[in-house]
């Protein structure tokens, strides 16, 4: 089984759904010494099946899969409701009709499909987003020789990873971009900072630690694995790159000098997400739900209209986006390794 502290450079390169995480950005991850992940989230089994293709086609063996573990509380549809009257005026401005609250089902986003084709594909490392697998998923894994990583924003969130057999943690702090990977899609994301994060997790779970969240230089990839951290995991510091999949109007807005400031918001998915603020967030935020995956379907349309206006896009962005630039994904985690 693969172990994350045998990479030369330790570097993880973070599973971005929604298009960023491309078949070509994991590869350049691991010639450059570090892990990529293929984000599965969003996408059909078919279509990561593909991506995996991809990506051993052209040599990588070692690399992730990321999967979002279902949603445990069911959607509650008044809130709902009362979300998508507020969006109705604007997706009408944009030629757009939004689903009806009672088409916006329950969505485990292929969960056990995905799961069947790691565990056929014998991918190396399956890490999990939004909460932890159950025992026995995480054993089934390890029967297909599957180093299994959970995504926490707590040490008690940690407990429970390490109790159901995970591998390894990705320890992610409050300046991570795009979601924050809560176990409960209701509960205000934590503010503790990651260097404290990191040691309150190291002190109650002997698990390996991969440190996410606002990494953007070397200097700082260096600080968190001197607090304990085996690798860094990064992802708004890859959106510029040749390889990584970004909306045009994604990669421009995180070198615009007017867009000062990120938000996270529920406004776009019903999770909780650091995004640059922009049109969107000022006059959606207080009225969103937390209702994932809901949300996200219903937002969808919007987002697709809008997907070249950089104020009805959501533009997932950690606090070092600044630090973003366009260059070749090996030479960002060159820097970073």
């Amino acid at each position: 089984m693969f172990d994350l502290r045998e990479l030369s450079s330790r570097v993880v390169a973070a599973p971005m759904a929604g298009g960023p995480s491309t078949p070509e950005l994991v590869v350049a991850a691991a010639s450059a010494g570090g892990v990529g992940q293929l984000a599965a989230g969003y996408q059909t089994p078919d279509k990561v099946r593909a991506d995996i293709a991809a990506v051993r086609t052209a040599g990588t063996e070692v690399f992730g899969v990321n999967i979002f573990v279902p949603e445990a509380e069911p959607v509650n549809r008044d809130d709902l409701a009362r979300y998508r009257a507020e969006l109705v005026p604007y997706a009408r401005s944009l030629g757009v009709t939004l689903p009806e609250v009672e088409d916006l089902g329950e969505d485990d986003d292929h969960f056990d499909d995905k799961i069947r084709l790691v565990c056929d594909e014998r991918i190396p490392l399956v890490s999990f987003a939004f909460g932890c697998p159950a025992p026995e998923v995480v054993a089934e894994l390890h029967r297909h020789g599957c180093s299994v990583g959970v995504t926490v924003t707590t040490a008690t969130d940690a407990e429970i990873a390490g109790r159901a057999g995970a591998d390894w943690l990705c320890v992610q702090g409050p300046d991570a971009g795009g979601h924050r990977s809560v176990f409960d899609r209701r509960t205000t994301p934590p503010t503790e900072p990651l260097d404290d994060l990191i040691r309150a997790v190291a002190d109650r779970v002997p698990l390996p630690i991969v440190a996410a969240g606002g990494i953007s230089t070397s200097a700082r990839a260096d600080e968190v694995r001197s607090v304990g951290a085996v690798a860094v995991q990064v992802g708004t510091v890859l959106l510029r790159t040749a390889e990584a999949g970004t909306k045009p109007a994604h990669a421009a807005a995180l070198a615009d000098p007017d867009r000062t400031d990120t938000v996270v918001t529920w406004a776009f998915s019903g999770r909780p997400a650091r995004a640059l603020r922009n049109l969107f967030t000022d006059r959606f935020s207080d009225a969103a739900v937390a209702e994932y995956p809901a949300v996200n379907t219903l937002t969808g349309g919007i987002r697709r209209a809008a997907s070249n206006d950089p104020d009805g896009i959501n533009l997932w962005a950690g606090s070092g986006y600044r630090d973003a630039v366009e260059e070749l994904a090996v030479e960002t985690i060159a820097r970073l390794g």
